[in-house]
């Protein structure tokens, strides 16, 4: 008999629990979880959270699991953003980065070091590089241009 009088106090405490658990699967519980990360990784991510756009683009939720697409620009530049993909997971009330981000399938990708294609070969119909220091800016004598200091071994 005390066990039938328990069940109704177990199931409402159940349900109030239930019931208090706040609903995070937003963009903006996401977003303020990026921030929290990035701020408290200044060091490492070498982000300046106040001169830097940072939006969120999409968000896919799984349970207690989120990866979000977040872009980056600077204030104040009418340009692409560089978006880069976030694993989150909930902890109590908020998201909290799983790691650190990896760059949005074509988003810039190409652009990164180690991007483009993956045998190294210019796309089909690219004109030719020249062989070089970046910028392409080599004689193919290896001499320097008249005026330019010394580099390496030629000092």
């Amino acid at each position: 008999m005390k066990r039938l009088t328990l069940l109704p106090a177990a199931l409402a405490v159940l349900m109030l629990c239930s019931a208090c658990s706040k609903n995070i699967q937003t963009t903006e519980d996401v977003h303020a979880g990026i921030m929290e990360y990035l701020t408290a990784n200044v060091a490492k991510t070498g982000v300046d959270v106040n001169s830097m756009q940072i939006d969120v683009v999409a968000v896919n939720f799984q349970k207690d699991h989120a990866k979000a697409t977040v872009g980056f620009r600077k204030k104040g530049l009418e340009m692409p953003p560089i978006e880069m993909v976030y694993n989150l997971d909930r902890k109590g009330d908020k998201w909290v980065v799983a790691g650190p981000p990896d760059v949005a399938e074509g988003h810039g990708a190409a652009a990164m070091p180690g991007g483009g294609a993956p045998d190294g070969q210019l796309p089909a119909g690219h004109p030719a590089v020249p062989d070089g220091p970046p910028g392409g800016h080599a004689d193919p004598s290896g001499q320097l241009p008249a005026g330019h200091p010394p580099i390496g071994k030629q000092q």
